[in-house]
Formats: structure tokens, C-alpha cells, sequence
């Protein structure tokens, strides 16, 4: 399997540890930026163009050697000026400023030479999400990271992944979960885990969801649980940060589950380290950036 061993085994629930995840080592980093891949994350609005910038710098962050960010043309400027390691993409908007249906032939082209995409941080009305994706998903053969309200896609296209054969990790909260299978998010809560699953199976992708707890869940039916994490993680942009990290990871080489299960237990580590010195409330999501290099260096050894 890329990207090393999974420990998970179908029907059993695992849980991620330390001792775990060296025992499912991350491939090596490639010897330039070239070797390490290349992430393209899309998504953002004129109103919400800090969500984009939080995933992109955490995939480069995770080991990611090269960064290209598609966002609405009025803020792509000035972005690019605050993450100038990236190539950024001006899209057309709509007059709301969302993204624009239109904008499509370009993310296809720019993602054909990507090795992860990213769809949906910072995109704020359903509507401007599904019309895009709905031109962009059935294109792409790339690795697919979908998180926020990119899940409305799948809620209008229960089998729109299908033609990626797995390579998609969807990150939705329990409410995004609840909707995207149309059940109660009462019901979620109550069982977060098999809700998981079912969408896993469902979708044909790796499901990162949860909120005190994480749960990763495969379609062949392994899980993941995962304690690490801090009320703190509950800011505003935590959950671009993990999708950034995944996608990352990916494009590293990790297999979908392997990049949901290193991700989501950094994700926590980071969260638990600021805690440790603010409290477990009170820092930014923006915050947690810095902590993930040294905490894959410490899981890697």
C-alpha cells in the first residue's frame, strides 16, 4: 500500500497513537520541491479569503513543495502579497462575490498538474458551491480533499466521486455529516462513527469527522479514533488548517487514510501544545501553523 502499512482493520475500531503512526511511516519527503508535489486549493469568496490562505500555508506546512491557490479575483492580489510562496489565481465572482460557475475550465486545467486538490474552504452559499463543483469534480483525476460546504456536492451527488476509485478524503463537521447522509444530527452525535462509515461506503472516500473525538473511516469499512485535540480547536478556520494538512500529506505520497489519520492526530497535537501555554481557549486557528513541522518531525522518529 502507498505510503506504508494501515493498521486499521475493517470492523475493529484502532486507536491513533504515536506508536501507531510510526509504525505507518509517511513516505519520505522528494529531494526538491518538485519530489514533494504539488497542492491547489480553491475556495475562498471577497468576503472569506482567509480560509484558503490557512490550508494552503498548512500543506505547505505538512511537506508540500509547491502551492497554487484559485480564489475570487477582487482579494487573489492581495493574498498573493501574504503568501508569497504561493501562485495565486484571481477567479471570476459572481456579483455576490462567491465563485462563479465560469470559473471551472481553469481549476480543471491548473489541477491536471497538481497532485492533491483542495475544493471548498471559505466558499459561503451552497448554491455557489454545488453549480462549481458540479463543473469540476467529474473532471479531475486528482487526489480530492473536499471539506466545508464543498460536502454540499456530494449531498446532490450521492456517486460523484466514484470515478477518483478512492483517492477523496471528505473532512465534514458532524453537522456537514448529518447532511450530507439526511439524517438528524442528533443521530450523528449520538453515533458519530457509524455515520462515518456509512458515508465512507457510501461516497467511496475516507471520512475525517468528529468533534472532542475524531473518527477517520474507510470504505472497506477500517476506523480510526482520535483523542488528541483541545476545546481550543473549536476557532474559526481550524477545520481549513486540517484540510490543508491532509492535502499535504497526499501530496507527499500518503494514501488517503494515511494522510487523514497523520493529519487528524497532528491536528490535535497542535491544538493540545497551544492549549498548554494559553489555556484551552483563546488561540487562532492561524496559530497552530508553526506547531506541525516539528510535531510530524517527533511522530516520524
Amino acid at each position: 500500500m502507498a505510503g506504508g502499512r494501515s493498521d486499521g482493520a475493517s470492523g475493529a475500531e484502532t486507536v491513533l497513537t504515536p506508536h501507531l503512526l510510526r509504525g505507518w511511516p509517511l513516505p519520505a519527503p522528494g529531494g526538491g520541491k518538485e519530489g514533494r508535489g504539488r497542492v491547489i486549493v480553491v475556495g475562498g469568496s471577497r468576503a472569506t479569503p482567509g480560509a484558503v490562505k490557512l490550508a494552503g500555508e498548512a500543506a505547505l506546512r505538512s511537506g508540500a513543495g509547491k502551492l497554487q491557490i484559485a480564489t475570487a479575483e477582487t482579494v487573489a492580489p492581495g493574498l498573493a502579497i501574504h503568501i508569497p510562496e504561493s501562485k495565486t489565481v484571481g477567479l471570476p465572482e459572481r456579483e455576490d462575490g462567491e465563485l462563479a460557475a465560469v470559473s471551472a475550465e481553469t481549476i480543471v486545467g491548473l489541477a491536471k498538474s497538481c497532485d492533491a486538490v483542495v475544493l471548498g474552504p471559505g466558499i459561503g452559499d451552497k448554491s455557489a458551491a454545488t453549480d462549481l463543483l458540479a463543473e469540476v469534480i467529474p473532471r479531475l483525476e486528482t487526489t480530492l480533499v473536499l471539506d466545508a460546504l464543498g460536502m454540499a456536492y456530494v449531498t446532490e451527488n450521492p456517486n460523484g466521486l466514484r470515478h477518483l476509485d478512492g483517492r477523496v478524503v471528505l473532512s465534514p463537521n458532524p453537522k456537514e455529516l448529518s447532511r450530507t447522509l439526511g439524517v438528524d444530527e442528533d443521530d450523528v452525535e449520538a453515533d458519530t462513527p457509524a455515520h462515518a462509515i456509512e458515508l465512507a461506503r457510501r461516497a467511496g472516500a475516507v471520512v475525517v469527522s468528529g468533534t472532542a473525538t475524531s473518527w477517520i473511516a474507510t470504505p472497506d469499512g477500517r476506523l480510526w479514533r482520535d483523542e488528541s485535540g483541545s476545546f481550543g480547536l473549536g476557532v474559526s478556520g481550524s477545520g481549513d488548517v486540517k484540510a490543508g494538512i491532509i492535502a499535504g500529506l497526499l501530496a507527499r505520497g500518503a494514501d488517503p487514510a494515511q494522510a487523514a489519520a497523520w493529519a487528524t492526530y497532528s491536528h490535535g497535537r497542535a491544538g493540545e501544545r497551544l492549549s498548554a501555554r494559553t489555556g484551552p481557549t483563546g488561540f487562532l486557528a492561524r496559530e497552530l501553523l508553526p506547531e506541525v513541522p516539528g510535531i510530524l518531525v517527533e511522530l516520524s522518529s
